[in-house]
């Protein structure tokens, strides 16, 4: 019972920043062309599995799909400058928490285009559109293994 209301209060909240965000900051927007990689979070902000570096690609592609699944934010890393985008749709889908349009593509290089919002320095988006899919390329495993030595599980 416990997870069911709190998967309803994290929807609800969810819901209330995309209508915030739809209401409030329309006018302010800024559509964009974005390429990157799909990524966890909370691992690459907290590098609680390893630095920035080892929290991408094939080596933390399992990770990223089970936090993915269990509500983590899904962001997008910005192929270009590093920038992190806090994914907030996908689409027509206005579920962001354990989107399975999102845990299917986690990890992959996508381009997209969508509005971008920023509040206190942080950047949100709202894909309207994949126009991409590479599928994994960034191959991480191949330069620091499958569980790189700085991970802290």
């Amino acid at each position: 019972m416990y997870a069911l209301t709190c998967k309803n209060a994290v929807r609800a909240g969810v819901m209330a920043l995309l209508l915030f965000f739809n209401v409030t900051f329309a006018a302010q927007a800024e559509r964009k062309t974005i390429t990157g990689e799909v990524m966890d979070t909370w691992c690459y902000v907290s590098q609680i599995m390893g630095g920035s570096d080892f929290v991408v690609g094939t080596t933390h592609h399992v990770c990223a799909v089970w936090c993915a699944a269990g509500g983590i934010p899904v962001g997008l890393l910005d192929k270009s400058d590093g920038q992190i985008y806090m994914i907030m749709s996908n689409g027509d889908d206005t579920t962001n928490v354990a989107n399975q349009a999102l845990l299917d593509i986690q990890s992959h290089e996508i381009t997209v285009e969508g509005s971008v919002y920023e509040l206190d320095g942080i950047k949100y988006l709202m894909i309207d559109k994949v126009m991409d899919d590479k599928g994994v390329t960034n191959l991480t495993h191949k330069v620091v293994g499958i569980l790189p030595a700085e991970a802290h599980p």
